[in-house]
């Protein structure tokens, strides 16, 4: 009886195996020709210059598309064989080697077939596409087909100044967006109220370097999913509403360099899962820093510089060890330094204390902050010897300090603008609490051993 070949039997599974894949590619459908056109006219609109038929002439855009154009397959009901195939994801600009994207040209425009012809589109992304100022670009309100509107889920623009318009028309009809990114571009206006309505499974909304302006709307408390709210440098006004503590999934919260005022809500103290709280240059009132912060032991960065709290540091690091991050630089602080910083921030990586009114030593408790790379306690009215060795004394930056001093050693690099202390550091001398080299210390001890004798009746009276 005749015996296959191992390798023979391994050849025949490897066979069957690429005839299947070679049925199976053979009944995979073909892009839509209206939907691939659409793609092609896209990319004339993004570049141009780009003889984009010619360098993908295949019939069949989803065997051979430009990085950035993604297509899936659709199954029908029975799940067995795909039915139809549909453009999900375009994206546009290079970003890097490895993401290179189709690049965009100087000229770059929006065709409006983008938002029509998809209907299945899940991500749109566009980054440094659009920077020519004198040639602005709008993204159509009205012409939005309800099939893309319902359809995608990721609407990013980076970096894009000369993409202009107003908030509320960019983002209206959306009802399936998971992550909004909309940073670096020329949108104005505010957020709309019914965001909060229409959006209710946003887990990202980045609103960072535009011309946004006026109150944030307490509605923004509906998106129960949202785990990055960013609205940095804007024009955003006004108290901060209470309600964002309803955002308890929330692990980035970014309000620097608005025109906040009035306290910070406490109700912040809700959003137990928060990683990164930065409210830095605003003008949050004198309420001084906040003591909730103590009750959010998942914080690595906490940045509140630039507004005028005012007050002294509070207790507040027992339970914050896994802090990487402070930024309280000048917030009005008074008072001393608590010892508590360098005994429970551990894992801390930068300390930003300066400009403030602050006085006092400076803790020898901070020799135990091992892991820092900065501590910035520059323009205070910090006094004595600092008590460090060269090891942290490097990473400190201690000028504006007049009455602070550096033993020699340290009076260098960082440090060369701190004062040398005149008197060298009392160090006790360990040679003179030894018996041996002070006859004076054996007597005593003698003594002693005398008295013990005595007790032992060991020697007569």
């Amino acid at each position: 009886m005749a015996l296959f070949h191992p390798f023979s039997c391994l050849a025949l599974v490897f066979l069957h195996t690429l005839l299947s894949l070679l049925v199976i590619s053979h009944q995979q459908p073909l892009l839509d020709p209206a939907e691939s056109d659409a793609v092609f006219r896209v990319l004339n609109s993004v570049n141009p210059a780009v003889p984009w038929r010619t360098v993908f002439p295949d019939d069949d855009l989803c065997s051979s598309a430009p990085h950035g154009v993604v297509c899936d397959y659709f199954f029908d009901d029975n799940g067995d064989v795909p039915s139809s195939a549909h453009i999900t994801e375009l994206s546009f600009g290079f970003v890097s080697d490895y993401a290179p994207n189709p690049p965009c040209s100087s000229d770059s425009t929006i065709d409006p077939t983008l938002f029509t012809a998809f209907k299945f589109l899940r991500k749109l992304f566009f980054y440094k596409c659009f920077t020519n100022e004198t040639r602005r670009v709008s993204l159509p309100a009205d012409a939005v087909s309800p099939g893309f509107s319902s359809a995608l889920e990721e609407l990013v623009f980076i970096d894009n100044p000369a993409l202009v318009g107003p908030l509320g028309s960019i983002l209206r009809n959306y009802t399936n967006l998971r992550r909004v990114v909309l940073t670096g571009n020329g949108v104005y206006g505010e957020i709309p109220e019914g965001l909060g309505d229409d959006s209710v499974g946003l887990e990202e909304l980045t609103l960072s370097r535009n011309q946004l302006s006026s109150r944030v709307p307490s509605s923004l408390s509906k998106l129960k999913s949202l785990r990055v709210l960013d609205l940095s440098h804007n024009h955003f006004d006004g108290y901060l509403p209470e309600a964002l503590g309803n955002l308890t999934e929330l692990l980035k919260l970014d309000l620097t360099s608005n025109g906040f005022s009035g306290k910070i809500p406490e109700r912040l103290r809700n959003l137990q899962s928060l990683e990164f709280l930065d409210l830095s240059y605003n003008r949050f009132g004198n309420y001084g820093l906040p003591l909730f912060l103590a009750e959010m032991p998942r914080l690595r960065e906490v940045h509140l510089s630039g507004n005028p709290l005012g007050g002294a540091i509070p207790e507040i690091w027992k339970n914050l060890g896994g802090v990487l991050g402070i930024g309280l630089s000048n917030t009005g602080l008074v008072g001393n330094i608590p010892a508590s910083m360098g005994v429970h921030l551990r894992n801390l990586r930068y300390l930003g204390l300066d400009n403030n009114s602050l006085e006092g030593t400076v803790p020898v408790e901070f020799a135990l902050l091992g892991t820092v790379s900065e501590i910035n306690l520059e323009n205070n009215n910090l006094s004595g010897r600092l008590p460090f060795s060269a090891k942290i004394g490097g990473k400190l930056k201690l000028g504006g300090n007049p009455e602070l001093c550096v033993d020699e050693r340290l009076g260098s690099g960082s440090l060369e603008k701190v004062k040398v202390c005149a008197n060298k550091p009392v160090i006790p001398n360990a040679t003179l609490f030894s018996a041996s080299s002070n006859p004076l210390l054996a007597v005593p001890h003698a003594l002693v051993f005398l008295g013990f004798l005595v007790c032992l009746g060991l020697i007569n009276s």
